[in-house]
């Protein structure tokens, strides 16, 4: 099966991660965005980088968001809602679904939450 995964910059490490776990199990990462920062990024570097992620979710079978996230990881979870993918929402200790931190949008029955370890993430998911 074929994953993106997104979430912030301060997160890279976890995207990594995660990353490497699936890819170890035979599954495809449709684009690492983590494996590409770019602390000079121009206007331009971030026009292309873009692209990439949105064919990354185009291409993926599913969408994992690494919470807690920024800006552009709630487009790519718009993108992926609004695209029909199956959306895994990560937040190792849970407090980013507690309703003083959650948004609309982590409650909608398409989004399946899950805490816990990096590996009870990887158990969760349904390929």
């Amino acid at each position: 099966m074929k994953f993106y995964i997104g979430s912030g910059f301060k997160n890279f490490e976890i995207v990594n991660t995660v990353s490497k776990k699936l890819i170890n199990l035979g599954h495809i990462h449709t684009y690492n965005w983590a494996e590409n920062i770019n602390e000079d990024e121009t206007r331009e570097d971030m026009i292309k980088e873009s692209d990439f992620e949105i064919q990354g979710i185009k291409d993926s079978d599913i969408v994992i968001i690494i919470l807690p996230a920024g800006r552009g990881t709630h487009i790519e979870l718009g993108m992926a809602l609004a695209l029909n993918k199956k959306v895994y929402l990560y937040s190792e200790d849970g407090k980013d679904f507690e309703l003083e931190n959650t948004v609309n949008f982590y409650e909608i029955p398409e989004i399946i939450k899950v805490t816990g370890s990096i590996d009870d993430l990887i158990e969760t998911i349904e390929w």
